[in-house]
């Protein structure tokens, strides 16, 4: 996937605007917040207060992932395809990183065991 003016429409909703879909989708297929939660600290290494203080500034996506503690190192593990693109060809990095977050979000939403989200 090629940079470019879609990917700059995505990379300018604040994190802020697709938290609460992330939360409909996964609390609709029975799991929970603190799930959610779960997979966000793991993937970026944002805390509660760091994660409530993303949503509360309404900053970007392009800030929440540049911004983002550390990613995790076994966020390369995270493959497949979302949103009609195989993940591991995906070239530019911050939307590689939006994909990984979707990814999971959806594999949450599935009903995979926490474990496997979280590839250990």
């Amino acid at each position: 996937m090629k940079p470019g003016a879609n990917n700059e429409r995505v990379y300018r909703m604040t994190f802020a605007s697709v938290y609460p879909h992330y939360v409909t989708k996964v609390e609709r297929k029975g799991r929970t917040k603190e799930e959610l939660h779960t997979i966000i600290h793991w993937l970026t290494g944002y805390t509660e207060k760091g994660l409530q203080k993303v949503l509360d500034t309404q900053v970007d996506l392009e800030a929440f992932f540049a911004q983002a503690p550390r990613m995790h190192p076994n966020a390369s593990m995270i493959t497949g395809v979302i949103c009609g693109h195989r993940i591991e060809t995906i070239e530019d990095p911050l939307m590689k990183q939006v994909r990984y977050l979707d990814k999971l979000v959806d594999e949450l939403a599935k009903g995979r065991a926490m474990e496997k989200i979280l590839r250990k």
